[in-house]
């Protein structure tokens, strides 16, 4: 089970498909873009995996998402023994 963090692309598109110079005229520079969080887990035996995207990495965020994995993985007859993470604190 681990979470992957991603940086949000603009509408239109960022820098690399636009060019710097068109990514230094948009209309509102402050406003930040943003990240998205992936949250995936796999089974180790049959690599059935389950991802879903949030807005965050926190500790509510990873529990509930936990509770869906088991749900999931209980509708394909998997029963959940151990899980396999890295330290992160919202684990």
């Amino acid at each position: 089970m681990d979470v992957k963090k991603l940086g949000r692309i603009p509408d239109g598109g960022g820098w690399k498909a636009n060019g710097r110079a068109a990514a230094s005229k948009t209309k509102n520079r402050k406003k930040r873009v943003g990240f998205d969080f992936i949250h995936s887990i796999v089974d180790d035996h049959t690599r059935l995996a389950y991802s879903e995207i949030h807005d965050d990495e926190k500790g509510e965020t990873c529990a509930a998402f936990f509770e869906r994995a088991i749900e999931f993985y209980k509708g394909h007859g998997i029963t959940i023994e151990r899980v396999m993470t890295d330290n992160h604190w919202s684990y």
